[in-house]
């Protein structure tokens, strides 16, 4: 038997039509009338024909329909955090009128696999601006000549880059803490550099990623001297490690973390130490998803469009593609306030 694929020119032999007609009846580009299409439709149905290959459609483009989502870590720890899933359940979204399909490559400078940034066949590329190696992954982007498009990261001028309000966004929660009464306060924040180490941060020390250092900027312009401590990644288990290092030194009134999860971490440490959420540490975190093992606490939070950030760079993408101009835009996060924030005890 042969396992060769029907064509749409056998399709149009076996209805009886030419290849142009029973084309049109597939792409829905020309109206057929409807005899005609029930006649290609049942031809395709005998001979097992479920519609064009997209592989050939790309060749003709010169395109290979595959946009590449560029990720600094194992994949299975990214997504970890739902926030990486709410982004590209809109990022799947965004480019579906491509009929694109999306590849995720991991960068972390260290691993060698095939496909990677450097050899696969993509059309563009997503980078992280949360993603402390995304300005190294743009240059090999850049090398390649390939359409790119930044969420949450400044790649310079002429690169499409889908904004979140970091600093304003954080500056809220901040406000509210100093509005219950709160001076006293440290901050955890997501990974700082490539090394994703941990630790305490400098004073004059730079950090090196965008979404880090805008959520440590709109923090610090209400608490100008808040200790800062950083956390090697977004996860429960991170923010235990630095909710323990900062209660092993310091009794703060609040801790501001740069995520949910991490902020759940930061919770899990403070009650291994015998302090209560919120009456004698208040927390507040960054993100608005759900957090299991929280409950009984509510995070007091920010809660980011995840998905329509993914969204909207998957539509910068498709445009971009589509030879045209795409428009960056600017998302905003809402203040929700939870029951893990309450005025500090008074002695």
């Amino acid at each position: 038997m042969s396992s060769r694929r029907a064509t749409i020119n056998d399709v149009a032999r076996e209805a009886g039509v030419s290849p142009s007609t029973a084309s049109v009846v597939f792409s829905g580009k020309t109206p057929t009338s409807e005899a005609t299409r029930a006649r290609v439709l049942a031809a395709a149905e005998s001979l097992g024909y479920t519609g064009p290959d997209p592989r050939a459609a790309s060749l003709r483009r010169g395109r290979s329909g595959i946009v590449g989502v560029v990720f600094d870590q194992h994949l299975g720890t990214a997504f970890l955090d739902p926030v990486t899933t709410h982004m590209m359940d809109g990022l799947a979204d965004g480019v579906s009128r491509l009929g694109a399909a999306l590849l995720l490559l991991r960068d972390d400078g260290v691993t060698v696999s095939e496909p990677s940034l450097h050899t696969a066949p993509i059309d563009a590329a997503v980078l992280i601006g949360c993603s402390p190696r995304m300005r190294d992954s743009l240059e090999i982007v850049r090398g390649r000549g390939i359409p790119v498009v930044v969420v949450e990261g400044d790649a310079g001028e002429g690169v499409p880059r889908v904004l979140l309000d970091n600093a304003d966004a954080q500056r809220a929660a901040a406000s509210h803490l100093a509005s219950l009464g709160h001076s006293d306060v440290v901050i955890v924040t997501l990974p700082v550099d490539a090394g994703r180490r941990r630790g305490w941060i400098a004073a004059d020390a730079v950090v090196g990623v965008d979404v880090t250092a805008d959520r440590l900027r709109g923090a610090r312009e209400i608490f100008p001297d808040a200790p800062a401590l950083a956390a090697a990644t977004s996860s429960i288990d991170e923010g235990a490690v630095a909710g323990r290092t900062i209660f092993a030194e310091r009794r703060p009134t609040a801790v501001i973390a740069q995520s949910d999860l991490l902020a759940a971490g930061v919770i899990r440490a403070a009650e291994e130490a015998g302090l209560r959420v919120p009456q004698d540490v208040s927390v507040t975190g960054f993100d608005g998803v759900v957090v299991d093992g929280l409950a009984p606490h509510v995070l007091t939070t920010l809660v980011q469009p995840a998905t329509a950030k993914g969204r909207a760079a998957g539509e910068a993408v498709a445009a971009m593609l589509e030879d045209a101009t795409p428009s960056g835009l600017d998302l905003q996060c809402t203040f929700r306030a939870g029951t893990t924030t309450a005025p500090p005890i008074t002695t």
